[in-house]
């Protein structure tokens, strides 16, 4: 389950006060959110400016610096969507509500979140996320607070730099539109760039290129990117292709390759991929549909194409990043609920393995296993008996203990299955290369050997080639007003509703139309 973060959970039972029975007591809070206000303008240029309250300033950045580490020491034991936010993070909230406030909260995560730290990016995130939108003067404000003509030059600190790229990439992203394209200043392009450089610290610059894409998502700053680099002597991009093919887990990340992969991807013997079809809305998959990726805050899902309802099946996910993953198997019946936090593991149709937490995830509710944290490199092998109803997952080779929970729920169906957490990549193997630590004395099966898929369905198309080629598509007249897909021939009674296809008439309950009960379908001539 991804965790909701929300600080609106605080105010259950009337509960007016976020600083009533908190661990720091009254008054730590009541410093933090005033001295911040009255400080800030020494904050902005602390080298440059003491002041008599340079004592405040100094214990409330001290109080908001544990306060960061405090909630990244805890998110790995939120693991319900229901719990109430831990205290150190309703301070954090409290704080960032105001502007001020807001300013130190991003310069201690800039400064104190650990680059090792897997679930460093995604606290970012989460925090900025759930505070409120901030203010053109704070943008400013966040840049002069940055100095990145003075960082652009400093090669140490990794960290630091690390960071500053999630923050602004995470910014650009809440920011899309006018105030987007007023955060990408000259100074804050020019340091991204600076940040593409092979010789800089490989998280660097995945993060780096994660804030211009993300940048680019507005269409004048995707035209002001493209200009820069295009007067550049030599693109910084061209020398990280080279790392497509690396072995390394954050080059692997940052590596790609022109022309497009789904060009040039070989497709020999590929039978069994990740669904470009049956996935949320912003998860990314390979060209050869063999790996996935979330960069949103989001709790992204994917399912494989090829299902199955009797034997003993295997596969293996070879995990990338260390983060929040969820991976196991699950019916065409599991929903997929991205913005709310559920994914695999989270209803009674999915059967889920988290590394990172170290837990197993069933109808959203968890209970652990033995295996410690799982770290880049680790092979994650997941075994599905359904003739003897049980679910073995393998952390390099080692069992957990079978486990039936799935069975009660779902009979026929299987596929393989994850679910992503911000900034989490994993890639799969489901038979087409030999795996790593197969299963010892059981006979299985594997999707790729019996899987099969169009050669047209094999192609996954990077988003922008999709979407483009959606707009050129014509629609039919009598097409699914649902799915734009199969033809609309199926009515809804009693409401008489229609132009939906078969498939989708049958995954729905209400209608989408006027939200009434359906009773039953017909077919129309």
């Amino acid at each position: 389950m991804g965790v909701c973060l929300c600080k609106h959970k605080c105010r259950r039972g009337g509960r007016r006060t976020l600083a009533v029975d908190l661990d720091y007591g009254n008054d730590a809070i009541d410093n933090c959110s005033t001295t911040t206000i009255s400080t800030s303008r020494s904050m902005l240029r602390p080298n440059l400016l003491i002041t008599p309250n340079s004592s405040h300033v100094s214990k409330t950045s001290s109080l908001i610096d544990k306060l960061v580490l405090d909630t990244l020491s805890l998110v790995r034991t939120l693991v319900d969507n229901d719990q109430d936010p831990p205290p150190c993070l309703l301070k954090l909230h409290v704080i960032a509500d105001r502007e001020k406030g807001w300013l130190s909260v991003v310069n201690s995560m800039i400064n104190v979140i650990p680059i090792e730290d897997p679930l460093g990016p995604a606290v970012i995130l989460l925090l900025l996320d759930d505070s409120p939108l901030p203010t053109k003067e704070s943008i400013l404000k966040l840049s002069e607070l940055l100095n990145l003509n003075n960082t652009t030059k400093s090669k140490s600190n990794a960290t630091r730099h690390r960071n500053i790229c999630v923050v602004l990439g995470c910014l650009a992203e809440k920011l899309a539109g006018p105030n987007s394209v007023m955060l990408l200043t000259d100074e804050i392009l020019n340091y991204l760039i600076s940040k593409l450089n092979a010789n800089v610290d490989a998280p660097v610059i995945l993060f780096a290129l994660i804030a211009l894409e993300k940048f680019a998502q507005t269409s004048e700053n995707k035209i002001t990117i493209n200009r820069r680099l295009g007067s550049l002597l030599e693109n910084p991009l061209l020398s990280l292709e080279k790392w497509v093919n690396e072995e390394e887990c954050y080059k692997k990340q940052v590596g790609f390759s022109r022309p497009f992969m789904y060009e040039i991807v070989d497709r020999t013997n590929l039978n069994a991929v990740l669904n470009a079809n049956d996935v949320s809305e912003y998860l990314k998959i390979s060209a050869d549909g063999l790996m996935a990726r979330c960069d949103a805050s989001s709790f992204e899902s994917v399912r494989c194409t090829h299902q199955v309802s009797s034997g003993v099946w295997f596969y293996e996910a070879t995990v990338i990043t260390s983060g929040v993953m969820q991976i196991g198997f699950a019916t065409k019946e599991s929903k997929f609920m991205n913005h709310e936090g559920y994914g695999i593991g989270d209803d009674e149709y999915s059967l889920s393995y988290d590394g990172c937490r170290q837990l197993m995830w069933y109808n959203a509710s968890s209970f652990p296993h033995k295996h410690s944290p799982w770290k880049p490199g680790d092979v994650l092998g997941c075994l599905l008996d359904i003739d003897n109803r049980k679910i073995i997952f393998y952390l390099n080779g080692c069992p957990t203990a079978p486990c039936d929970k799935i069975f009660k729920s779902a009979r026929s169906g299987f596929t393989a299955a994850a679910s992503f957490m911000s900034f989490q990549q994993c890639s799969f193997n489901f038979g087409r290369d030999a795996f790593k630590y197969p299963p010892r004395n059981i006979k299985f099966s594997c999707f790729n050997q019996h899987g099969s898929i169009t050669e047209v369905d094999k192609i996954i198309y990077p988003k922008h080639i999709r979407l483009r080629n959606l707009h050129l598509s014509a629609l039919k007249e009598d097409c699914c007003t649902l799915c734009c897909d199969g033809k609309g021939t199926v009515q809804l009674v009693p409401c008489k509703h229609n132009g939906f296809c078969n498939t989708c008439a049958l995954l729905l309950e209400v209608c989408p139309l006027c939200r009434s009960e359906i009773k039953d379908r017909l077919g129309m001539i």
